[in-house]
């Protein structure tokens, strides 16, 4: 069965910092392609950021600068490191595993709250 559980969401004055953490369990994780994406009540599901499996990554412009995705393929983990966080930063992340090829797949998690306030 695979999982992947998002964690390290919570409320962050504009300017600060939080790092996001996805597990992921039942999945070849480092032959896939991870990302993060965020939505807001309302509108569509936006990319924040994806990571290969070796390593190469791309980010939505609102986030180009601030914001660094990462993985360990041996802990199967991937990360996002949110800095310098804006209001408009606000809502819930997704995590999601991705292959194109066989066996094609996309699973999400559950989603972590992220609110940037003063």
């Amino acid at each position: 069965q695979v999982q992947l559980v998002e964690s390290g969401g919570g409320l962050v004055q504009p300017g600060g910092a939080l790092r996001l953490s996805c597990a992921a369990s039942g999945i070849s994780f480092g032959a896939n392609t991870m990302g993060w994406y965020r939505q807001v009540q309302g509108k569509q599901r936006e990319l924040v950021a994806t990571i290969t499996g070796g390593g190469r990554t791309n980010y939505g412009d609102s986030v180009k600068g601030r914001f660094t995705m990462s993985r360990d393929n041996v802990e199967k983990m991937t990360y996002l490191q949110m800095n310098s966080l804006k209001p408009d930063d606000t809502a819930v992340y997704y995590c999601n595993a991705a292959r194109d090829v066989f066996p094609i797949y996309s699973y999400w998690g559950q989603g972590t709250q992220v609110t940037v306030s003063s």
